[in-house]
């Protein structure tokens, strides 16, 4: 099958829809799909400098954008259109795909695949949400809930809806949010938008199972410490307010939360450290995804929040690495995310709500009072991994959702014999 996928991030980009496109893109090329992916040479933090074509299976296309970051909504907005337009440019002019997947980055980047199938109308549209406009704009304050860019971002949502052949989401929690609002009615003329629930994962192969000898010595800051890690974005969609209460009452207790990452409430991050003079809270930069494993190996267990107005409009993507290093979870955010249900699925961690510091303290006491049960607690979040969140079981899911575009001469039963 001709296959394309669209995203403005890819590796070496250390988002993680670069890295999710790429192990997609790589596994279905391994099947012996023809894969195509339409991406831009910028970065989700300081841009790699890439060629603007790379000729392989999968054939990747990276459009200029001028990368001018993410330091104001204007600087965004210019990145956003020049890769749209030139993005539409690139899928207008490619042959026939039989099916194009589109993730969410930038917002509406599905209607250039729209677009390609006005030319070919064959090509089958499948839509991998990641993220949901206008929603996330209006909780972060950016757009006024109900006003007129929200209300065209609907229209073009219920618009690009009934254009869809297949929705995949990442909890439950998205599906309901999207589907009521945009998914057409299923009547006598038109059956049910199909949806599934695919949660992102990490490559299995980058994750072989630590053995003791791999543990390397901590860096000196950590070294003696019980360390909570949290790696990734601080974006408005994370709080942490119950964050810095627990930090603030452990400070005493050898614990140490460790923050790798950057994002939007950093600098909040950084000034409640001063405030409250919290030695046990270290504050790092983003680091390359090659050195994500190692800086893991260092900790006891990881932290993931989501703001609960967040829920289905957000899906931590913390998770799956986390799990992977056998890093027990401590989740405070909304229930029915893909978190809480992984917790309530795989008993790997605690899941709580909104502002419970009391319930942060008392799990990280129970870590530190219990070595057996924390074992047991690592070994079901390795296990939870295995068992769903790496690639050698999600890939599967997109393979057997794609044979129902394929033309009968094309199906392939070896949706399980990916790379």
């Amino acid at each position: 099958m001709r296959i394309t996928l669209i995203n403005q991030f890819y590796v070496p980009d250390i988002s993680p829809t670069a890295h999710l496109s790429a192990s997609l893109a790589d596994g279905l090329a391994s099947l012996g799909h023809e894969v195509t992916v339409v991406t831009s040479r910028g970065g989700y933090v300081a841009a790699a400098k890439t060629e603007s074509v790379e000729a392989a299976n999968p054939r990747i296309y990276r459009v200029w954008t001028p990368q001018l970051g993410k330091k104001s909504i204007l600087k965004r907005c210019i990145d956003y259109a020049s890769f749209y337009l030139l993005a539409l440019l690139r899928m207008v002019r490619l042959p026939a795909q039989e099916v194009i997947i589109s993730l969410t980055t930038p917002p509406f980047i599905a209607w250039t695949g729209v677009f390609h199938r006005i030319l070919h109308r064959r090509t089958r549209l499948i839509l991998w949400n990641m993220d949901c406009y206008p929603d996330a704009a209006e909780l972060a304050g950016v757009l006024k809930r109900g006003g007129l860019a929200s209300r065209v971002m609907r229209a073009m949502n219920r618009a690009l809806f009934r254009r869809l052949d297949y929705l995949i989401c990442l909890d439950q929690a998205m599906v309901d949010l999207l589907v009521p609002q945009y998914a057409p009615r299923p009547s006598a003329s038109r059956q049910a938008l199909p949806v599934s629930i695919i949660p992102n994962w990490e490559r299995a192969s980058f994750f072989p199972r630590v053995s003791p000898s791999e543990v390397t010595k901590r860096p000196p800051e950590l070294a003696g410490k019980f360390v909570v890690l949290y790696m990734g974005n601080t974006g408005v969609g994370h709080p942490f307010e119950a964050v810095i209460e627990a930090a603030r009452r452990l400070r005493d207790r050898g614990v140490m939360f460790y923050f790798i990452g950057g994002g939007k409430r950093w600098p909040w991050l950084q000034e409640a450290k001063t405030r409250e003079q919290l030695d046990n809270l270290v504050l790092h930069g983003y680091v390359a995804k090659e050195e994500t494993r190692r800086m893991m190996m260092s900790a006891d267990c990881a932290l993931i929040t989501l703001d609960s107005k967040m829920a289905g409009v957000m899906s931590p993507s913390k998770l799956h690495g986390n799990l992977a290093m056998g890093l027990p979870v401590i989740y405070v955010g909304p229930e029915k995310s893909n978190v809480d249900e992984a917790i309530r699925r795989f008993d790997c961690g605690v899941s709580l709500r909104d502002g419970d510091a009391d319930g942060i303290v008392r799990f990280v006491e129970r870590l530190l009072a219990a070595p057996e049960q924390r074992g047991e607690w690592q070994k079901r979040a390795r296990e939870a991994f295995d068992a769903a969140f790496c690639d050698l079981r999600t890939l599967p899911q997109f393979c057997a959702i794609l044979e129902q575009f394929a033309p009968a001469e094309k199906q392939q039963p070896a949706a399980t014999q990916i790379r």
